[in-house]
């Protein structure tokens, strides 16, 4: 009989929501391309405009301000250019600031030569040192061109929230633009583009059930917008060359019209988080939970247990049959000292586990994870004995 697992993965990937799934398989029975003006492709058309209406809805914008890519990383490395455009003139954005915790493909700067991109320091909570971002822009030459600050709305390890009105304000003062990596956040706390903090959101469909491989930038309005990363035809609004994907932007919408009606559900979520927390800490007292004492994710738990590298974990937790995360998911099998604890000062070599779970995670889920985490306790201790 084959093992029943619990998967507890969610800031890697989602499971495919039921809505998503039927959303995806009716759009695969349409034939036609998006850009056809015939019928067949006219109702193709009504797919991709359905999940666009439906993506803006998740953070209140304007649907027009929907761009679909291929994903998250695709909608970073377009974002982050020098090259951008307002109304039909050019416009300079000579300076990217991020945070030392970013997700890599923000960390990575994009288009940005290296030594236009400043690494702001975060704290040893996670949070932005927001003093840092202050000096670095008003050391920024306005006279070369704009700068841009590109920060993760809540962190896909710690799961810690940035105080991205602060930020915001901070950065539209200094005349910056404001890029912000929404990805973990969506569908888990409210956001709404309209409040001003953002000119730019970035969005990935499979963190909050959708499929893989559909991603959007989200605009504020249609006054800035950068040089396209792909060029050819003149899809989205000649902003992202390319036939879209139409069954996997469906999908994409369903889940995000799903993700905004079950927002309120996300306390519940909280309160299985806080079991998992309370097992880590009872069966292992000397263990460590990053960013517990930051607003936080009410879906991520990243801690450290004592005496055991998180890789071994993570295997051993696979073995009993518990899906989780060593840090994040950024490339394929990586296993390793996680960038994150090392911004927020905890050592070059650092690593730990990430629990992430989500609306449809089970007790039953969460009363296996506890009693995999005692074994894998008692056998480190036993074996600690030994030695």
């Amino acid at each position: 009989m084959a093992m029943e697992r619990a998967y507890l993965d969610y800031n890697a990937s989602a499971p495919l929501a039921a809505s998503a799934r039927a959303a995806m398989l009716s759009a695969l029975e349409v034939e036609g391309n998006p850009s056809s003006v015939h019928a067949e492709g006219r109702t193709a058309r009504r797919i991709v405009e359905k999940a666009r209406r439906q993506v803006a809805g998740l953070v209140n914008a304007g649907e027009e301000h929907v761009v679909f890519t291929s994903g998250a990383t695709e909608a970073a490395s377009m974002l982050l250019t020098p090259d951008w455009r307002m109304g039909r003139g050019p416009l300079r954005v000579s300076r990217l600031l991020v945070a030392a915790s970013d997700h890599p493909c923000i960390l990575g700067g994009g288009s940005f030569a290296p030594e236009d991109v400043t690494v702001l320091p975060v704290l040893g909570n996670g949070l932005l040192d927001l003093d840092a971002l202050e000096a670095a822009l008003a050391g920024h030459d306005r006279a070369s061109g704009m700068a841009m600050v590109a920060i993760h709305v809540a962190n896909n390890e710690t799961g810690v929230i940035q105080p991205v009105a602060e930020i915001g304000r901070i950065a539209k003062a200094a005349g910056a633009l404001t890029v912000f990596d929404a990805v973990q956040a969506a569908g888990r706390i409210r956001l709404d583009i309209s409040e001003g903090w953002a000119d730019f959101l970035i969005l990935s469909s499979h963190k909050i059930g959708g499929p893989k491989g559909a991603g959007a930038i989200v605009a504020a309005s249609g006054l800035l917008m950068p040089r396209p990363l792909v060029s050819g035809g003149g899809q989205e609004k000649g902003h992202r060359a390319g036939t879209e994907n139409v069954a996997a932007i469906a999908g994409f919408g369903a889940a995000a019209m799903d993700a905004a009606e079950n927002l309120s559900s996300m306390k519940e979520v909280g309160r299985r988080r806080d079991a998992i927390e309370a097992a880590v800490l009872e069966n292992a007292p000397g263990a460590t939970i990053f960013g517990k004492e930051s607003p936080r994710l009410q879906n991520t738990v990243f801690f450290e247990l004592p005496g055991m590298k998180a890789e071994t974990a993570q295997i051993a937790f696979d073995l009993a049959g518990i899906a989780l995360s060593a840090g994040s998911a950024c490339s394929s099998g990586k296993v390793g000292p996680s960038h994150v604890l090392k911004a927020m000062g905890f050592g070059e070599n650092a690593g730990a586990l990430r629990v992430s779970i989500g609306i449809s995670t089970t007790d039953r889920e969460v009363e296996a994870f506890r009693q995999a985490l005692a074994a894998i306790v008692a056998r480190q201790s036993g074996a600690s004995r030994a030695a």
